[in-house]
């Protein structure tokens, strides 16, 4: 798996705990200790998915677009998951071989099992139930 999902929920997290006030990615940044070109790309991300609002201008920043409670983990890793929660190989295997022929039929069965047993866990827990472990 990728770190899209340690960034998203790091931002949303911080979002969360800072409700009462618009937070800039360049204090987002600092707090996660990543350039900020990475966090504005995941916070574009978050945005085109509907988990957070931003509001332009000098005194600007992202706030959550609805309340911590409303939101779940699963909703977010949605928003960030990778292609394959196992991974993919980037080579076809040979058609030819009887394993290599069906192999990737069922890793991505497999795969897909994984990720609902996955999704189900994240499905039972707010941001706000998560968030509740910092204060």
């Amino acid at each position: 798996m990728n770190g899209r999902f340690s960034i998203a929920m790091h931002i949303m997290t911080l979002l969360c705990a800072g409700e009462d006030s618009l937070l800039s990615s360049e204090f987002m940044a600092g707090s996660i200790n990543i350039n900020p070109v990475l966090v504005r790309k995941e916070l574009s991300n978050l945005l085109k998915h509907g988990l957070i609002s931003s509001q332009m201008g000098k005194n600007g920043g992202y706030a959550l677009a609805k309340p911590a409670k409303d939101i779940t983990i699963a909703g977010i890793y949605e928003a960030v998951k990778p292609d394959a929660v196992l991974g993919q190989a980037k080579n076809q295997p040979n058609p030819a071989c009887p394993i290599g022929k069906q192999i990737n039929a069922h890793l991505k069965q497999l795969d897909a099992e994984i990720e609902q047993v996955m999704l189900n866990k994240l499905g039972t827990t707010t941001l706000a139930e998560f968030c509740n472990k910092f204060e």
